[in-house]
């Protein structure tokens, strides 16, 4: 994968984020407010926390809610496909969890459904097998569209590095070229005041003494 192949447009993961997000609140909220609706597992009373709910609904549903934040709002693509791979497991978690937890002592139960046959189906469907099918089903589909480089990332991938490159060249161009020719260091010559010729005397005629000194 290249690496200008590591953005995605927000808009990628917009749908199948926010069901995630949806498939997350509903699986992690729905034990403790089905019984308003006579909608639940056993215990049958509203908010009551147990720690079959939470091994079992309360914890695959906020795996799958932060993975579904992180595909809806995550850019950057390894981020959004790892985030899918947790909510996937997730989902697969409420599919198989009840039935792990019904073999496996050391693990807590979800209750028994609380309805009629009928109902029963429908709270089983709602409760794990269905919602963990559902949550599996969107984050395949996230994966798919964040591991397929698309012709449209190829295309923004290459004009932003074309953009770049001009970019780049257009700031060198401003640059001024330093010239190739050796810098000549100025050296201080001493130029001598001229010497001038001393005027001459106005009166250049001897006095009669200085005639009879010099003779």
């Amino acid at each position: 994968m290249m690496a200008g192949t590591l953005r995605v447009r927000r808009s990628r993961g917009a749908l199948s984020g926010l069901l995630l997000v949806l498939l997350g609140i509903w699986g992690a909220l729905i034990p403790f407010v089905g019984p308003y609706f006579n909608y639940a597992y056993t215990p049958d009373r509203a908010w009551t926390s147990t720690s079959g709910r939470i091994w079992l609904e309360v914890l695959p549903g906020v795996v799958t809610l932060a993975g579904g934040v992180v595909v809806l709002l995550s850019r950057f693509r390894p981020a959004a496909v790892f985030a899918s791979w947790l909510a996937a497991l997730a989902g697969a978690w409420f599919a198989v969890g009840h039935l792990v937890a019904g073999h496996w002592t050391g693990l807590p139960g979800a209750g028994t459904p609380v309805g009629g046959a009928t109902r029963s189906v429908l709270e089983q469907i709602g409760f794990f097998t269905g919602l963990g099918v559902a949550i599996v089903f969107v984050a395949a589909l996230a994966l798919g569209r964040f591991t397929v480089v698309a012709v449209a990332d190829a295309a923004t991938s290459r004009a932003g590095r074309e953009a770049a490159a001009a970019d780049a060249g257009a700031a060198q161009s401003q640059v001024p070229a330093r010239s190739s020719a050796p810098r000549i260091k100025p050296v201080p010559v001493f130029r001598g005041r001229s010497r001038t010729s001393e005027p001459a005397d106005a009166d250049t005629t001897e006095t009669p003494a200085e005639a009879a000194r010099t003779s």
